[in-house]
């Protein structure tokens, strides 16, 4: 059977997310871009790129975008929403990059596209690859739940319709051995009896956990945001753990 994350990401992926704004995501960018202060044309990679929002904002701002995802689907309605045909769309995995050492100024990685993998190693690679696609100095942001936060405020169940499709969209939530899990099923008018049925699992790293691998792996943490508000985090209170750092200087031979 395929891992959950290449099973969920495809055509009903759309229509679960359907609410995901790109105007919002044009925002979030624009405050993102105060962060990283990288000059204009910096070469950045949008690890997790989904349907391409944020990379063709980052894009309109002004950067060399590329996005990769290890969806294909996803990766078709990034391209037809990419008028300019700007930004470069790549398949790849995170685990294993598709780029040379040091081919970016600056990585990000959004709305909680990490710790997707059952392997403890297999997250931890994601660590290493920005550190090895990253140029020296350059710039990371990972954007992540705050699991404090998820854990006070998680909705154990939801149901909601679908105003283009009419698909009934129930979703429930559970805490279990360090994930978060979400079960989702589709109700699709026109078929009626065959529910369609997904499941989204994230490890709820803490703090700590990014702060321990990131160091590791020659990734220097540098500042740290409970939102794209710009509020500092509060292990409590902050509905995001956004992460920002650069890539520290290899010592000379």
């Amino acid at each position: 059977m395929k891992p959950w994350y290449e099973q969920s990401f495809g055509r009903d992926y759309m229509v679960v997310y359907r609410h995901r704004n790109w105007e919002i995501a044009a925002k979030e960018v624009r405050k993102m871009a105060q962060w990283l202060h990288l000059p204009p044309n910096a070469a950045v990679l949008d690890i997790g790129c989904g349907m391409g929002r944020h990379s063709m904002a980052l894009s309109d701002a002004g950067f060399e975008v590329t996005g990769v995802d290890l969806s294909d689907t996803l990766l078709d309605v990034a391209r037809q929403h990419d008028h300019s045909g700007k930004v470069q769309w790549r398949h790849g995995d995170m685990r294993k990059l598709p780029f040379a050492d040091a081919s970016f100024d600056a990585t990000v990685n959004l709305f909680t596209s990490f710790g997707y993998f059952t392997l403890e190693e297999d997250n931890i690679q994601v660590v290493k690859q920005i550190r090895r696609v990253l140029k020296e100095g350059g710039t990371f942001l990972i954007d992540f739940l705050n699991p404090a936060y998820v854990e006070q405020t998680l909705e154990p169940r939801t149901e909601r319709s679908d105003e283009e499709t009419g698909i009934v969209i129930i979703e429930e939530r559970s805490i279990k051995d360090g994930w978060v899990q979400k079960e989702i099923t589709l109700n699709d008018p026109t078929e009626p009896g065959k529910p369609r049925q997904y499941l989204e699992r994230v490890r709820l790293y803490p703090l700590q956990w990014f702060e321990k691998r990131l160091a590791e792996n020659g990734l220097r943490l540098e500042a740290l945001y409970g939102g794209y508000d710009g509020d500092p985090y509060d292990e409590q209170n902050s509905p995001r753990m956004i992460l920002m750092g650069k890539c520290r200087r290899r010592p000379p031979l």
